[in-house]
């Protein structure tokens, strides 16, 4: 029996790894041998061409399957490469894509999916809604305003980012206001459909819808908060007519727009804006299919009801992977003239499809709609995924039967179209079946220990004896802080030499020895710099770590890791989401050893740095056979491990870090509640056994938390370090409405995912808003987030400017005293 599922999982793995090199192991589009199996092994060898069915993709990952536009991207900004060679390597990528879904049988391709730097951004040049600091005087809008509005420059702040939506994604907020003119500024929706076009691919172009667009702005600076932005949708629509006039008139048959607000909770008002927006449209709109998509979550009944009786619109898309509502809601009623794109492949996890369930819901589905409304899609956009397989050439064999990437997700759609359109591909379905009965039956999954333990923590809620309040008493004569403490989030520059010096080790290239000598003297740099700025509470700098959630991944079990599953996170920064296979536990102190070693060097605090449960929860592609709390209650006891091995090591300051925990509330209210319990508790589980007089800190960055204060209150951290710079200092919003917070905090003082050098007098100015409504025995000075991403010819000149306006600052208080 073993070898029978070895052998059909071989030939799965086989029929969904898709690859360009010359070992390829299908060629798409042409009647082929599958491929040769190595000698004495006995294969099923198959003959078939793929046709295209109904089937669908709502978006693909832009960065590449070796990040070439990463690489790219950067090489543009550093002025080592110009503006041809960026738009090169894109037109490249982007007519790789298309080729790809098209030989994978997939019969709707997006495009204008693909960004230099995100989608709403780019709807937003498409609208010309440029800020006025940017200086754009009009015309097509090129990369000398569009980069500078995602980054930033040396003389005007980067427009705000935030997540996009509850995914590790995110998105850039457009600024908009009464008084902003709007015009047709970016023919790129235009411009790429013509692009694929010519290479022989008639794709489906991708808009941000104009009602998602406008619930996903903000009111810019100067212009009223409560300033209602929907009263905008009359001046944008003109610009989205023209842009869908351009493309009936390059021939386009489709057009899909992304309206994922529809699966929030939204107002009548907000709802009626749909109705009105679409009846608008309606002409504009005629001799085209149109498509609305949805996803992360079900569609509530209204908005359904509202986007179902949207006359104009053709077919409607349903994520019914994280919507689990949807599928009774279109039981209830599905317009019958309407096509059903069913979104039944995950686009946010990396885990094989249940191929026979999913053909299972089809079928369930076809009987309602019809055979030929029906089609076969992904959840969401496999943006949020990593890219193929085939460049995972070192994981695990057995836990690579079990996953499937973006390029995976492809040919998992097309088999799904083609059993529903009766031919259904058996030695696929069956190796897919033995794939996942080898993942649910292998022991490598399940500890009983582990298992045992997190049961037996719903008995408490895990909260330390003493108030806040008591303990920063004992901890201030512990540490004997000034006033307005000065401290850095956690990470320091990584140069070139760092991460080369970081492979070789893991090549095995260099000994140990010369590894744990190169990162002391790292380390030993970090820790002078801060000394000689003047830093109160200094951070080692993690110079031996590759990633925050990846590196405490390679040291608990539960977890495994890809050499190329890099998804985006904003711009050019990628991230490799370690995979959550298992039960987890933590087998040896992670961190002790140079975290001891730092504090060695100095005499002033130094902070132990963790990553918490959630965001390692939340930053990772978890395993989808238990609930995620369970799998979060384990990580919170590994992490409470560490904390007590740092306390015993004589780490006073230890920070905790959740600046994932708010993306992963739900779109919904009523489930926000269940959600915000587990993921406070789990934070709480990790510290709730360390003395008073040890400081844990926490730190969250680039969400809007204003709405969750009252939880963040709750998870009893002694200081929270938070973003604020950026978002033009929305958080401190909430304390002047009244909100009384206890414990220590740090707004960001300056956003660190631009390359702009803030002065002292603006750092300065932005402390003393932060105590016109924040205690002075609380507030610490510190920046929004780590400085990884950033070189140190800008980060000592920002952090001294920093130290310097925090002591401004406290010879004013003391003069004021």
């Amino acid at each position: 029996m073993l070898t029978t599922i070895k052998k059909l999982s071989s030939i799965y793995m086989r029929l969904v790894l898709p690859s360009s090199s010359s070992s390829t192991f299908l060629s798409f589009g042409s009647s082929i041998s599958v491929f040769t199996p190595p000698r004495g092994t006995q294969f099923l060898r198959l003959n078939f061409r793929f046709r295209t069915m109904a089937s669908h993709v709502v978006g693909y990952p832009r960065m590449g399957p070796k990040r070439e536009l990463k690489f790219a991207l950067e090489s543009f900004w550093d002025g080592k490469s110009n503006s041809e060679d960026l738009e090169k390597v894109a037109a490249d990528l982007r007519s790789s894509i298309w080729k790809q879904m098209a030989d994978a049988g997939i019969k709707y391709i997006p495009s204008n999916t693909f960004s230099y730097y995100d989608q709403v951004l780019d709807t937003t040049a498409m609208l010309g809604a440029v800020p006025p600091r940017y200086g754009w005087n009009g015309g097509e809008i090129g990369f000398d305003v569009y980069f500078p509005m995602a980054r930033g420059n040396a003389s005007v702040p980067a427009m705000e980012m935030t997540k996009w939506f509850d995914t590790n994604y995110h998105y850039i907020v457009p600024e908009l206001g009464p008084d902003v003119k709007f015009s047709y500024a970016s023919h790129k929706a235009v411009s790429e459909y013509k692009e694929a076009k010519s290479l022989g691919i008639d794709t489906v172009p991708v808009l941000v819808g104009p009602v998602s667009f406008l619930l996903l702005s903000k009111a810019a600076k100067g212009v009223e908060k409560s300033f209602p932005l929907l009263s905008l949708i009359e001046k944008i629509l003109p610009v989205y007519k023209e842009v869908i006039a351009e493309l009936k008139a390059a021939g386009a048959s489709w057009i899909q727009f992304d309206e994922p607000t529809l699966v929030k909770d939204l107002d009548s008002h907000q709802l009626q804006a749909f109705s009105h927006t679409y009846s608008e449209l309606e002409s504009s709109l005629s001799g085209l299919n149109v498509l609305i998509e949805t996803y992360f979550a079900d569609v509530p009944a209204e908005a359904f009801k509202t986007v179902t009786s949207l006359k104009c619109v053709t077919a409607l898309g349903f994520d019914l992977v994280r919507g689990s509502k949807n599928l009774d809601l279109i039981k209830s009623g599905f317009p019958s003239e309407k096509y059903l794109f069913a979104g039944v492949v995950d686009g946010r996890n990396i885990w094989a499809n249940d191929l026979a369930s999913s053909l299972s819901t089809l079928q369930a589905l076809e009987n309602l709609v019809g055979k030929d409304k029906l089609v076969v899609s992904t959840s969401c956009s496999l943006l949020h995924t990593a890219v193929d397989l085939m460049n995972e050439t070192r994981l695990d064999e057995e836990i690579k039967s079990w996953l499937a990437f973006a390029a995976q997700k492809l040919i998992e759609v097309n088999a799904l179209a083609k059993a529903l359109a009766g031919q259904k591909d058996e030695a696929v379905f069956s190796a897919n079946a033995a794939a996942r009965t080898s993942r649910k039956s292998s022991p490598r999954v399940t500890n009983g220990a582990v298992q045992k333990a997190a049961a037996a923590l719903k008995g408490s809620d895990h909260r330390r004896a003493t108030t806040v309040c008591a303990r920063l008493e004992s901890q201030q004569k512990k540490l004997s802080l000034p006033a307005l403490p000065t401290t850095t989030i956690g990470s320091f520059p990584q140069t070139l030499e760092l991460r080369k010096v970081r492979r070789e080790y893991k090549a095995n290239k260099i000994s140990e020895e010369d590894y744990v000598k190169y990162i002391t003297e790292e380390i030993s740099k970090v820790v002078k710099l801060q000394e000689d700025l003047d830093i109160d509470v200094l951070v080692h700098g993690e110079p031996e770590r590759n990633d925050m959630v990846e590196y405490f991944g390679e040291q608990l079990s539960g977890f495994a890791f890809t050499a190329n599953g890099w998804v985006q996170s904003y711009g050019s920064r990628c991230v490799k989401p370690p995979i959550i296979y298992g039960d987890v536990s933590c087998p040896k102190p992670m961190t002790v050893f140079w975290s001891s070693r730092a504090q060695s060097m100095s005499k002033r605090p130094m902070k132990g740095m963790l990553t918490g449960p959630v965001t390692i929860l939340n930053w990772s592609f978890v395993r989808d056979d238990q609930p995620r709390f369970e799998t979060c209650y384990q990580i919170a006891l590994a992490i409470k491990d560490e904390v007590e091995d740092l306390e015993k090591a004589g780490i006073n300051v230890i920070q905790i870090d959740e600046a994932a925990l708010r993306e992963g509330l739900p779109l919904r209210k009523s489930e926000e509640a269940f959600y915000l319990n587990w993921a406070v508790h789990s934070f709480r589980i990790t510290n709730c056994g360390v003395q008073d007089t040890t400081q844990i800190h926490t730190h969250m960055c680039y969400s809007n938390f204003n709405d969750i204060i009252h939880s963040i209150i709750d998870m009893d951290a002694d200081v929270i370090t938070i973003e604020n710079s950026r978002s033009d200092e929305k958080l401190l919003s909430v304390f002047r409405e009244g909100v009384k917070y206890g414990a220590g905090i740090g707004p960001g003082v300056y956003d660190i995912h631009s390359p702009r050098i803030p002065s002292t007098e603006e750092i300065a100015d932005r402390i003393s808003k932060m105590l016109a409504v924040l205690d002075t025995n609380i507030l610490w000075v510190n920046p929004d987030c780590g400085l990884k991403t950033r070189k140190y010819t800008e980060v000592k000149p920002a952090l001294s400017n920093m130290v310097a306006a925090a002591k401004l600052l406290r010879d004013q208080l003391a003069s004021t005293k």
